[in-house]
């Protein structure tokens, strides 16, 4: 793997009420170490090759399907001769981690070390996984009604596949336990952060819960997101904050609130300095872009 992973930090549709988009990529040559603080799986329709993610390696041929956590590096190897054909899907964390959905796929986040990030499909179940993945990009085309609520349901049914499937007492015969989460302890803390990034977090609080000290925590955190532990929070709740202007009709106060900050005149600041605007002028371009007909 690259030592210097590249820093990915966008991709169609981020900033909206609806952060996700899929496609199909055609890669010939792979594609270098990069990490980044958005979720991504992908499925392997043709070709052959290598994933290596945090390090660790599994191949990659027609029905292999892969769940890319934030932060995570990894990276694909084409086999030589071969073009890898494979479904890609970009996700935000508030698809998993709505103000409803802590129960739900943010078990997707949970740093347990006998799940595998990789699954290798066959038969029946590579069929369907297709068949759903088809489904998803038709659903991702289209411009009518209920367009976000059936992404978000096909997204759902995706994830919910895989994981009962690595969950399962077959899972061991149909991919090679990898863990989630190296030993290395900071990915457990990052983790920790993106989940309740809405609560009142400090070092303080992260180095009594992990039993690490303040600065090396803030250290390995700095190493691990190339972000400063205040970096990566505002990062992660102006995020969540673009996601509730688009898609909901609470004020801008309310959202404030709801996200984690304590200071709405704190959360204008950082959200004009992330995000180039301030946020009533965020939600009202949002708005108006949804107006317009579709750009794709």
């Amino acid at each position: 793997m690259a030592q210097y992973p590249l820093q990915l930090t966008d991709y169609p549709n981020r900033d909206s009420a609806l952060p996700l988009h899929i496609n199909i990529h055609r890669l010939k040559q792979g594609y270098p170490s990069h990490r980044h603080d958005f979720l991504e799986f992908s499925y392997v329709t043709e070709g052959c090759g290598s994933e290596w993610i945090n390090g660790v390696r599994h191949s990659m041929r027609p029905g292999t399907f892969s769940l890319i956590l934030p932060y995570q590096i990894h990276e694909i190897e084409t086999e030589p001769g071969h073009t890898l054909e494979l479904v890609n899907c970009m996700f935000g964390l508030d698809l998993l981690m709505g103000t409803s959905s802590h129960e739900g796929l943010g078990r997707l986040l949970a740093e347990d070390a006998s799940l595998s990030p990789h699954l290798q499909m066959t038969g029946m179940e590579h069929d369907r996984m297709l068949l759903l993945l088809r489904q998803m990009l038709e659903e991702y085309e289209r411009s009518d009604d209920w367009r976000g609520a059936m992404l978000r349901a096909k997204l759902t049914e995706v994830l919910i596949v895989f994981d009962r499937e690595r969950r399962s007492g077959e899972c061991g015969s149909k991919g090679a336990s990898t863990n989630l989460v190296p030993a290395n302890p900071i990915w457990r803390v990052v983790h920790y952060i993106q989940r309740h990034h809405q609560e009142p977090l400090t070092l303080t609080i992260l180095s009594d819960r992990f039993a690490i000290s303040m600065s090396r925590i803030s250290e390995r955190i700095k190493e691990a997101t190339g972000l400063s532990f205040m970096q990566l929070l505002s990062e992660l709740r102006i995020r969540h904050a673009c996601g509730l202007l688009a898609s909901t009709g609470m004020s801008v106060s309310e959202v404030c609130y709801e996200v984690g900050f304590g200071s709405y005149k704190t959360f204008v600041r950082l959200f004009r300095a992330r995000v180039g605007m301030s946020p009533t002028a965020y939600r009202k371009q949002r708005i108006a872009a949804a107006a317009l007909p579709s750009y794709r």
